[in-house]
């Protein structure tokens, strides 16, 4: 058919040009919006500035056509071949190209928000400033693809394969990653706020600068990765294998990286204030110094010693234990959320709830804590619903004395405050003492990131109510009036729990 009959019959209305042959065929500018062009041959001809919008083109052919400038959106490309076509600035907003073929296609600065390329064949493109938001790509192939300035924000490329693809400064905030290939992959100076790569294969990839902001990484594989000054502040590295990765001078705060493997990694110069830094794989890893500041302003660097580091790296998470010696019901349940919601209101340190295990004769709770310095503190705030707070809080503030740790101090003079706070609450008060949980004896136990523990504070009658009340008489002789006997643990046994903290080393 010729290209104008082809125009002719589109005029009088005809949409169905199924399998046309308009190879070569010069068609600048023209409309065929909505028509039938499925399994077309359109190979080498000139459509720049065609308007092809809502047309289905399924499994035509495409090849080393010119699209440039041409509207193809809402458009049916789904299986056709469009490999070196040129679609420079082309329109292709809510297009379909499931399973299409654009190996090697001139795309620069093409439209493709809300596309679906699920499966289609983009092998050394050039997407370069392409806009393709809310775009799928699920399982699409991008390998050596130009995407450099690119936007993808919240685009869909789950299982895509982006092996030695260049998206240095491309935008994939919010972008669904998982599981996707990016080994080799060019992604320095990128937007990854907030994307899901969990499970991503990023092996040797270069993200030097890029900005990882509450990414999810967990089980990421970022083996040898160039990760220098990247920011992953709050971002989750959950089980991450960063194998001789390069995090040099990178924003970790607040990252959470429990079971990461960093076995030969690099960290010199990371910003790792509130990081938790226990459950690591560390062998060989090289770190001279950190900025422990929390604005990350290197304000408070420290410098680390090969044992130092090795050390700094390695640490048990310190926690706070209450066994409270009788079972959590669920009026004592209840009345315990109430009594750590408002605690939290007043003592954002406590925000976070403690791990409860309930026995039949027993509830512990466990309060994580981020540092050594907030054990006390913490403890010290946590006991406060139960009746064995006073004993507690005094022997605390004995211990932190014997510590003679000035962050230790300020921690819990802070903390002392806050409760004042707390205790003028009418509702708190009358909760406390109501609950009969919260009169049960407890045993206060802290354990430090050296793995070495401390009883604080252990109630005479602690393990003793299941016993006759002439047992209890017995065994509870010569305590004071409220059953409470007012004794520190013994000094080698502080001396130990002090050579077990982890205070930051000196400057």
């Amino acid at each position: 058919m010729e290209t104008e009959e082809l125009l002719q019959k589109y005029a009088s209305g005809v949409r169905d040009f199924t399998a046309v042959n308009l190879c070569e065929a010069n068609l600048s500018r023209v409309n065929l919006s909505e028509a039938n062009l499925s399994q077309a041959n359109l190979s080498i001809a000139n459509l720049g500035g065609a308007n092809l919008s809502g047309a289905n083109l399924s499994h035509a052919k495409l090849n080393v056509a010119k699209l440039n400038g041409a509207n193809l959106s809402g458009a049916n490309l789904n299986g056709a071949d469009l490999n070196v076509a040129n679609l420079i600035r082309a329109d292709l907003s809510d297009a379909t190209l499931v399973q299409a073929a654009l190996i090697r296609a001139e795309l620069i600065r093409v439209e493709l928000s809300r596309a679906n390329l699920s499966e289609a064949n983009l092998n050394g493109a050039s997407l370069r400033e392409a806009k393709l938001r809310q775009a799928n790509l699920a399982g699409a192939n991008l390998s050596e693809a130009d995407l450099t300035n690119a936007s993808l924000k919240s685009a869909n490329l789950e299982r895509a394969t982006l092996r030695e693809t260049d998206l240095r400064g491309a935008d994939l905030s919010g972008a669904n990653l998982r599981n996707a290939e990016f080994r080799r992959a060019n992604l320095s100076q990128a937007k990854l706020v907030g994307a899901d790569l969990s499970g991503a294969n990023l092996r040797w990839a270069d993200l030097s600068g890029a900005s990882l902001r509450w990414a999810d990484l967990s089980e990421a594989k970022l083996s040898g990765a160039n990760l220098r000054g990247a920011d992953l502040s709050s971002a989750n590295l959950l089980n991450a294998s960063l194998v001789y990765s390069d995090l040099s001078q990178s924003n970790l705060i607040e990252v959470d990286w429990m079971g990461a493997d960093l076995s030969g990694a690099t960290l010199t110069g990371a910003k790792l204030y509130e990081v938790l830094r226990y459950g690591l794989k560390t062998e060989g890893l090289i770190c001279e110094w950190v900025d422990m500041s929390e604005n990350g302003d290197r304000s408070q660097i420290y410098r680390l010693s090969p044992e130092e580091s090795k050390k700094f790296f390695n640490q048990t998470l310190p926690t706070v234990k209450i066994i409270i010696d009788a079972p959590l019901n669920p009026d004592a349940h209840l009345a315990l959320a109430v009594a750590y919601h408002q605690i939290a209101h007043q003592y954002p340190a406590m925000i976070h709830p403690p791990n409860i295990e309930v026995s039949g004769r027993r509830t512990t709770l466990t309060f994580r804590i981020s540092n050594d310095t907030r054990l006390f503190s913490t403890a010290y705030v946590a006991i406060l619903p139960f009746k064995d707070a006073l004993i507690n809080q005094e022997k605390i503030v004995h211990l932190v004395q014997m510590i003679d740790s000035p962050e230790m101090s300020n921690l819990l003079n802070q903390a002392m405050g806050k409760l004042q706070e707390i205790k003028k609450v009418e509702t708190f008060s009358r909760l406390i003492k109501r609950e009969k949980f919260f009169q049960a004896p407890t045993l206060t136990i802290v354990t430090n990131s050296g793995n070495r523990t401390l009883d604080v504070h252990h109630n005479a009658g602690f393990g003793k109510r299941w016993m006759n009340s002439a047992e209890v008489v017995e065994l509870a002789a010569g305590t004071l009036k409220d059953g409470q006997q007012f004794s520190l643990p013994p000094i080698s046994v502080v001396m130990s729990f002090i050579q077990g903290l982890h205070f930051l080393p000196s400057q």
